[in-house]
């Protein structure tokens, strides 16, 4: 009887050791920024399994934040840069971003070197198809700082 046992917990933890990882773990995403004025990645993407997402930005870097901080802000491609624009007179307290511009589907805070900061924001409105990306707003960043996010089927 306790080989019988024995054998059914290896086969269990052999079952479990085969499979994916919980989904969970693909909706939370990380991204380094520094003080090279620069992203590690160019592409983000999530399942659309997915129905929360968690982005962590972190800045390598060691500059202050008002001198070369970044933040991280997911939109539509087509407002990346009218909400750039608009947002470079609202100033570092407020993240480089007008105040309630509905255009931003998320954001993450303007961090410095050593920091990182989270947003977590719903894909109920998100389109598989739509046309995403995320940039940073500090002035002058856009031109440099921006990727694509996308939803996978």
């Amino acid at each position: 009887m306790k080989t019988t046992h024995y054998l059914a917990g290896i086969v269990l933890m052999s079952a479990t050791a085969a499979m994916p990882a919980f989904a969970a773990d693909e909706c939370n995403l990380d991204i380094n920024s520094n003080d090279a004025m620069q992203f590690d990645q160019k592409e983000l993407s999530v399942p659309a399994s997915c129905e929360e997402v968690t982005v962590t930005l972190h800045h390598t870097g060691t500059m202050a934040k008002n001198v070369m901080g970044h933040n991280w802000v997911l939109s539509t491609t087509e407002d990346m840069q009218p909400i750039a624009n608009d947002g470079m007179s609202a100033g570092v307290d407020h993240d480089y971003l007008k105040a309630d511009d509905e255009r931003v589907i998320a954001h993450t805070a303007v961090i410095g070197g050593g920091e990182s900061s989270s947003v977590t924001f719903s894909t109920a409105d998100m389109k598989a198809d739509g046309d995403y990306s995320f940039f940073c707003s500090f002035p002058g960043h856009i031109g440099i700082m921006k990727g694509t996010f996308s939803i996978t089927e």
